[in-house]
């Protein structure tokens, strides 16, 4: 072997062991860099001060900006939020969006961001917070519209639309909710199938936001129109929001049946998108069962079987029961032991509808073996105030289910009673369903043919029908001749054009 062969090879292995020492120093730089993220992620709960100072020194550690640079800044931003050194995360969020171009996957970082964005959304819960909060949702919308990132735009958007519903800002919220349709349309303005599940969550947002304002006749427009959306494949809450929605408007019409068939769909789909919502809607249904006066059980279906014994609904499937059973004293007492029932302001609105109802036929039942009677008997039996017995004994009154009269002077009621008006009123009314079946036998339908070879001179009606048992209209009382004081007057029986005609009862 020669020098110049020795020094080549020399050279080659200085050259790799060069090399090799490179690679390890960078993966031992890697490894160092992950054991201060983790060492980070372990001080969290005891000391978050020192985890916000170790997660923010991981992007010093690392050459180019990378992962755990990125992660660190995640978990310091949170911290920071939670700790409320908001202008700190308002700050580190900026710089985390830096990393967003190139540092990391566009799908990660989108993601991240979104989660991001969620659990600043969670923890805001004071004036300083939603500031902070408006800054977040702005420098990300500002860093992807830069990057043409629109499904994150549209995201982000439908994010702070929603900050400012729960704020019930509706100046901004609508200015918002226009620019969102737009963007999901096409440039001849009809909507773009392919963002049907963001226009979907608008108009999710919209419904609320109308329903807040119980402005009915915009809700219900936009109500139908979203149930009209066929492009889309939207998460289960947001059909759950619209259709809590629309059974409210249906509630606020007396539509009992719609507004059941809504709370229904709304509770199914919460519940498949694991809401807690899922609990509330299920009251809302059974309100609204004990509104339409059914007889029932709305736990007997499959889907909300689950919940009967559920202690949250407890309550309410203990008022229904009472309802259906008409025990009114059972269905005060649920409602004077469980308080919490009324805080929702809707149930509170619609539950009164609903004790009212029992009332009156608590009512109904208590006076019926009496002619007369005091307002404050009543209200002695039913534990409620005389006014409130003669707001009931009134409506009963004029809605003609009760027949009588209020002494305001002696606080009494007296009930008309006339068994003899009552007789002539039920023949009356049976006199008059006579009638009427006799005109549907013997004018619409085809009545009894007559054939000139079956009518014969001795009065036979056609068909061998004798004229005795046909011809109506010459019955006629008459004391004391023929069968049962009835005897029968000439000239009865009518023919023309071939068909026999009956007369009118007399």
């Amino acid at each position: 072997m020669s020098d110049d062969d020795d020094f080549m090879q020399d050279s080659d292995q200085e050259q790799y062991d060069f090399e090799y020492e490179d690679d390890d120093e960078q993966e031992t730089g890697d490894v160092d860099v992950e054991n201060k993220y983790y060492n980070a992620k372990q001080m969290k709960v005891d000391n978050p001060e020192e985890a916000i100072t170790e997660f923010l020194g991981l992007p010093a550690l690392e050459q180019e900006k990378g992962d755990w640079g990125f992660k660190g800044l995640k978990q310091a931003i949170k911290l920071e939020f939670k700790l409320g050194q908001y202008d700190k995360a308002v700050e580190h969020y900026r710089e985390l969006l830096t990393y967003v171009k190139s540092a990391v996957t566009r799908n990660y970082s989108e993601k991240s961001i979104n989660n991001m964005l969620d659990f600043i959304e969670k923890g805001s819960d004071d004036q300083r917070a939603y500031k902070c909060m408006e800054q977040f949702y702005s420098q990300t919308l500002d860093s992807f519209q830069s990057t043409n990132n629109e499904r994150l735009w549209l995201k982000t958007n439908i994010k702070l639309a929603r900050l400012w519903l729960d704020r019930k800002d509706y100046t901004h919220l609508v200015r918002k909710v226009r620019e969102l349709h737009k963007a999901c349309q096409k440039d001849d303005g009809t909507d773009d199938p392919s963002k049907g599940t963001y226009s979907l969550e608008v108009y999710a947002l919209e419904i609320q936001m109308y329903a807040d304002t119980r402005n009915n006749k915009r809700l219900k427009a936009l109500y139908q129109r979203a149930l009209k959306v066929r492009s889309a494949v939207p998460h289960p809450k947001i059909m759950g929001i619209i259709r809590e929605s629309g059974g409210k408007m249906h509630m606020s019409e007396e539509n009992w049946k719609e507004a059941q068939i809504d709370f229904f769909e709304s509770f199914r789909n919460y519940d498949e998108a694991g809401s807690l919502q899922r609990i509330q809607v299920l009251k809302y249904l059974v309100l609204t069962t004990m509104l339409m006066g059914s007889d029932i059980n709305p736990f007997d279906s499959q889907e909300t079987k689950p919940y009967k014994n559920d202690p949250r609904i407890s309550a309410m499937t203990d008022l229904v029961d009472a309802y259906q059973r008409n025990d009114i004293h059972r269905y005060e007492s649920i409602l004077q032991k469980n308080k919490d029932v009324l805080e929702d302001p809707f149930i509170a609105e619609n539950i009164d509808e609903v004790t009212r109802s029992m009332r009156t036929k608590a009512v109904l039942k208590l006076i019926a073996p009496y002619t007369r009677f005091t307002l404050g008997f009543i209200a002695k039996q039913l534990q409620i105030s005389e006014n409130e017995v003669q707001d009931i004994v009134g409506f009963l009154i004029v809605d003609k289910k009760l027949r009588g009269k209020i002494d305001q002077a002696n606080g009494s009621v007296e009930i008309e009673s006339n068994p003899d008006a009552d007789r002539t009123q039920a023949m009356q009314e049976w006199t008059s369903a006579m009638q009427s079946l006799w005109r549907t036998v013997l004018n619409e339908a085809e009545g009894f043919k007559a054939d000139d070879s079956s009518v014969m001179l001795g009065g036979t009606a056609a068909s061998g029908f004798p004229s005795s048992l046909v011809d109506f209209e010459g019955l006629k009382q008459n004391g004391g001749r023929g069968p049962n004081g009835w005897s029968k007057s000439r000239g009865g029986q009518k023919r023309r054009g071939g068909r026999a005609q009956l007369g009118s009862v007399k």
